[in-house]
């Protein structure tokens, strides 16, 4: 049975004005990943992701990168326990 989880990342560096968010939901869909992405007003990307485990590896080697005009400076992440019953992977607002 595949081992699913949830992590919270918050995502530093030139990350807002970079189509971040679209292509963070664009690969989580790809992925078949749920969750949400949203900018904060510190300038930081946050987002909650859950999945399959092999799954996540993935997308998270991806948002250390990001899109191509992105530049990651550091990821703050954490596994959360408690699951949700995400249906997709959305940009908040």
């Amino acid at each position: 049975m595949p081992c699913v989880k949830r992590f919270y990342l918050v995502i530093h560096g030139l990350v807002q004005g970079v189509n971040f968010r679209y292509s963070t939901q664009q690969k989580a869909l790809e992925l078949g990943l749920k969750g949400w992405v949203r900018n904060k007003k510190d300038g930081t990307v946050e987002l909650v992701v859950e999945g399959e485990d092999k799954v996540l590896e993935e997308f998270l080697d991806w948002c250390k990168i990001g899109p191509e005009m992105a530049r990651v400076s550091k990821i703050d992440m954490n596994q959360v326990s408690k699951l949700t019953n995400l249906t997709d992977f959305t940009i908040q607002y």
